[in-house]
């Protein structure tokens, strides 16, 4: 014989199923066999041990058989396999163990095909994920484009020399601060030259990045770019940047680099990403949702605990849109429900990620469905999108239709030598920040812990847990000017609640981050809010950048000599009222205030 043969019952269902696997793992390099037809074949082997159990008839003629033949089959093509075939080797009592449950499984092949079919449908062949990596980098590049034209469009306002957080003051004040350290606590290319120009300049870099990823042109290079990118220009945003999806949109196009073939020219076509580099983004799309989903209940907020925390969420979350205020309207008895399936979604479903096809692909519709309806319901940014998108890495490639699925092409990786160490490393560096959203780490892991806090400025292993502490009343911030302390005029925001008979908007993907901030102020006070004294400063100097933020100026002319902020009560109206909102006077927020008038000469 050149080759191995494996023997197996051919009258077996489950026997044939995993001979399909193995076929499909192994190749041209095994020959594989019924019983019924290799009895003649191998005269001195007993007829029942075919029927017992699986045989691997080595080329030199020497045998092995059940739970050792099954492991030396595919320990080449497995890290589990191997690892189980080392530990049979090494182990006489884990060897028993797996002869064992090999017996049992076995003696049980019925029962174990129905929980086969159950688990991988009706096939059991190895999954292939090319045309939903494909779909996945272009819906990545896309979310890229959409993030870096909303920076373009608001970066004058927020971060320009008339921001309201300038971005020449804040490096300056940082580098003095921390000196020759200053780049590695806040790496960003905009050290080179800390102006409005050069966040421009990134940001255009960054669409056209994005542009040449979505048709396919060198997205690893695309990848790397926009990862640069944009945690540069995240650095350089402060306050307005710091959100979870920011760091999630980071991190997801730091692992892309990996996840992406190399071509010249525009292709569509797909092609299979490496096992490591796919795991390495599942991973992350399973620490973002497992997270959000711990964090809620490792608060110790009653809401969460309860079931009671939608009661609240659509009327208090930053930004409602018009079906906010339908489904706030729903019976409790629903919000309840809808609320313990968002717990099983975030802490139970994350583990089928790794499961066979039928459960993993469950698990995937469950989270777009979910993603879907806060979408639908809630001004969430790119975030929606992003964690949908990161579920088209568990749809493998049986589940597309025929005009999308083409055979995956042969493609050019990121060399091993760079992706299995970084990529490795990540995997490694991924159990602190899981651990973290239990709200402690074990000190066996204080080593890990400080490798983490060195990398962690660069947002490639990030900690994620949205809104762990439900808020359950709305305020919001009404910023008033006035030319005699007297007659007081509100400036109207673009996006947040205003005039109670103005519905809510629908803006996702797009972020005003102002509107949002302001939501965050509310929360707090003044004093513990910089930003929002830079920003009434600016009002009162009349930017024309900060202004354009806005929906409305009360002062066209001239900037009024005083201003202050007032919080007011919001909640959403009943069905039988006209207006969108209801409000209730609450108490200042800012006092007022005005400008030092400089002397004349």
């Amino acid at each position: 014989m050149k080759r191995p043969v494996v023997v197996f019952d051919g009258s077996c269902r489950f026997c044939r199923q995993w001979i399909e696997r193995w076929r499909d793992l192994t190749g041209d390099s095994v020959d594989y066999r019924p019983s019924s037809e290799a009895v003649a074949d191998f005269p001195n082997i007993p007829p029942e041990e075919f029927d017992r159990a699986v045989q691997l008839i080595r080329p030199n003629g020497s045998r092995v058989s059940g739970a050792e033949a099954v492991l030396e089959l595919t320990a080449p093509h497995s890290l589990g396999a191997k690892l189980g075939a080392l530990a049979y080797r090494n182990s006489p009592l884990l060897a028993s163990v797996f002869e064992k449950s090999y017996a049992f499984v076995a003696n049980h092949r019925g029962i174990f095909s129905k929980i086969t079919h159950l688990l991988w449908g009706a096939s059991v062949q190895r999954p292939s994920f090319a045309v939903g990596t494909t779909l996945f980098l272009r819906a990545l590049a896309l979310i890229f484009l959409i993030a870096l034209l909303s920076y373009r469009h608001q970066a004058a306002g927020l971060n320009g020399p008339n921001g309201i957080l300038p971005v020449g003051p804040f490096f300056e004040a940082v580098g003095n601060h921390l000196g020759a350290g200053a780049f590695w606590s806040l790496p960003s290319l905009v050290w080179l030259s800390p102006n409005l120009g050069t966040l421009d300049l990134l940001a255009n870099i960054g669409i056209a990045a994005s542009l040449a990823a979505l048709l396919g042109i060198l997205q690893p290079l695309c990848f790397f770019s926009l990862w640069v990118v944009m945690l540069s220009l995240c650095v350089a945003g402060q306050d307005f940047y710091g959100f979870q999806w920011d760091s999630l949109l980071i991190e997801t196009g730091f692992l892309a680099m990996f996840l992406s073939p190399w071509r010249l020219k525009p292709n569509w076509s797909p092609t299979e990403p490496t096992r490591l580099a796919r795991l390495a983004v599942v991973l992350l799309l399973f620490r973002m949702v497992f997270s959000s989903g711990v964090v809620k209940l490792s608060s110790g907020d009653p809401n969460w605990a309860n079931l009671s925390a939608l009661d609240f969420h659509f009327l208090t979350q930053p930004l409602p849109n018009p079906l906010a205020w339908f489904a706030h309207q729903l019976p409790p008895e629903i919000l309840k429900l809808l609320c313990g399936s968002m717990f099983f979604i975030e802490l139970v479903l994350p583990f089928a990620f790794f499961l066979p096809r039928n459960p993993r692909l469950i698990a995937a519709g469950a989270m777009i469905l979910m993603q879907s309806g806060i979408a639908l319901t809630g001004n969430y940014a790119f975030f929606n999108f992003l964690s949908a998108a990161l579920c088209l890495l568990l749809i493998d490639d049986r589940c597309w239709p025929g005009f999308i699925f083409k055979k995956p092409t042969p493609a050019v990786f990121v060399s091993k030598w760079v992706s299995r160490p970084v990529l490795g490393a990540i995997l490694i560096l991924s159990i602190i920040p899981l651990a973290s959203a239990f709200r402690t780490v074990p000190v066996s892991l204080e080593p890990l812990a400080e490798i983490y806090s060195r990398i962690a400025p660069f947002r490639t292993v990030n900690s994620y847990g949205l809104f762990a502490v439900m808020t359950t009343q709305r305020r919001e911030i009404l910023v008033q000017g006035s030319n005699d302390g007297h007659d007081w005029k509100t400036y109207e925001f673009l996006y947040k609640p205003g005039p109670i008979d103005r519905p809510p908007p629908m803006v996702a993907p797009y972020q005003p981050r102002l509107d949002w901030q302001m939501w965050f102020a509310a929360l707090g006070r003044v004093e513990t809010t910089p930003w929002f004294q830079s920003f009434v400063i600016r009002l009162l100097q009349g930017s024309p950048e900060v202004l354009a933020l806005l929906e409305t100026n009360p002062f066209p002319e001239k900037p009024p000599k005083f201003l202050r902020a007032i919080s007011d009560d919001y909640s959403f109206t009943t069905s039988g009222e006209k207006a969108w909102w209801s409000r209730e006077p609450a108490t200042i927020y800012c006092p007022e205030i005005s400008l030092r008038e400089e002397s004349s000469n």
